[in-house]
């Protein structure tokens, strides 16, 4: 608990809300060959690799992943499964 005096100097600050999906708002112009910030939705991707990959620890089973390169350059993994894919399925 601050004190009165510590709210004086600093004040309050807000907690910057952390980003899910860092690639989603990445858009590449291919014609100028530079990436700028545009949030979207979607991103259209192709499938480079598709394999079968064990969780963590706790936990045993054979999750589909795909790996998927995105139309801004990014290549990121997706799992096929609508929950927690980077916790549960890391190389």
């Amino acid at each position: 608990m601050p004190t009165i005096n510590q709210l004086v100097k600093y004040g309050r600050h807000h907690k910057s809300k952390k980003i899910k999906a860092t690639a989603l708002r990445k858009f590449f112009n291919a014609k100028d060959r530079i990436t700028s910030q545009v949030p979207a939705p979607f991103k259209r991707g192709v499938v480079t690799l598709v394999k079968t990959m064990t969780p963590k620890k706790p936990n045993s089973a054979l999750r589909k992943v795909a790996r998927v390169r995105l139309s801004n350059k990014r290549e990121i993994p997706y799992c096929t499964r609508k929950v927690r894919c980077q916790r549960c399925c890391q190389p």
